[in-house]
């Protein structure tokens, strides 16, 4: 690591008593977030959230014990930048899979302390010589990260060549559980579904969605807010989202878990992703000069106990 380019992060976009710049796990450089509404780490490898954690609430994000933090390989957990495609590539499976700018180095492009004492952080990223061999089209993203006792994530894509792309995409978010037995994740009842599990199988979402197996879903043509009941952490999280028509649920249970080089073997226990994407059919096209924007806003709160809610 530099540490005249970390001390110049510190000197151009630190934020005395909420944001500064350090060296992270792997080497790798953080942003670390801490304000009286709670607290996040932010990662410049892949623009990736790692870590969010309001004040009076345990972590929100799940981060993998085994994950990787090398330049070139993705981070196992907290948000994920999926993007211009969402897992493979279309047509090129060589090609990396969830896009390219989750193994970038992203800039640090502003930092401010707004108002109500809550911090933001932009990063951003644009096309280079090695994009345009995965990719041939000039973009610039940009994540915006909102930290207080919610965390607002905006990932605004900019078309800045002369020609016409479409992209996909998610923010791919990890979330930390107490466990699959004690969770249901409501917000999607009645809604079509894409089973990767079961050959892509198109299905009908009965009710709440219950994790006792692997899980792989696209969810379409929603808009819904999903909620994320956790009755072992007695807390919910609410997932609301804006630019986005998909959402994906992910559990990879036992056999794929094992699998993963990156993901201990019980991990699959305290995770579940609910990502709020840009996926299947719905894909984004950029005009030149165009944007769009996919913005994820997560929202824990204290889960009263049943019983309570009974009067017992």
């Amino acid at each position: 690591m530099d540490h005249m380019a970390l001390s110049a992060l510190n000197r151009n976009y630190g934020i005395p008593n909420q944001l500064g710049f350090k060296e992270g796990p792997g080497g790798l450089v953080v942003a670390e977030i801490k304000n009286p509404h709670g607290e996040a780490t932010v990662a410049l490898h892949g623009g990736q959230i790692l870590a969010f954690r309001p004040r009076g609430h345990e972590e929100v994000l799940w981060l993998s014990r085994a994950s990787d933090f090398e330049t070139g390989h993705p981070i196992r957990g907290g948000i994920p930048v999926c993007w211009p495609w969402f897992a493979d590539h279309p047509t090129d499976n060589t090609k990396p899979a969830h896009g390219f700018v989750r193994t970038a180095v992203w800039s640090v492009s502003a930092s401010e302390a707004l108002a109500d004492q809550s911090t933001r952080l932009e990063l951003s990223i644009a096309d280079s010589a090695q994009t345009m061999k995965l990719w041939p089209h000039s973009f610039r993203l940009a994540i915006d990260v909102t930290v207080s006792d919610v965390l607002r994530v905006k990932l605004t894509a900019t078309n800045t060549g002369a020609a016409a792309f479409e992209c996909s995409g998610a923010l791919h978010s990890y979330f930390s559980i107490s466990s699959p037995s004690q969770i249901t994740i409501k917000g999607l009842a009645g809604c079509d579904y894409l089973d990767k599990v079961d050959r892509f199988r198109r299905k009908v979402q009965q009710g709440d969605i219950a994790i006792a197996s692997e899980t792989d879903r696209i969810y379409l043509d929603t808009t819904a807010v999903c909620i994320i009941e956790d009755h072992g952490l007695r807390r919910q999280i609410g997932i609301a989202k804006n630019g986005s028509h998909t959402t994906v649920v992910w559990n990879p249970w036992i056999d794929k878990a094992r699998a993963m080089k990156d993901f201990g073997d019980d991990e699959y226990m305290r995770m579940v992703c609910v990502e709020t994407a840009n996926a299947a059919t719905d894909t984004i096209s950029l005009a030149p000069g165009s944007t769009h924007i996919l913005e994820g806003v997560i929202r824990p709160a204290t889960l009263v106990r049943r019983d309570v809610d009974q009067g017992a």
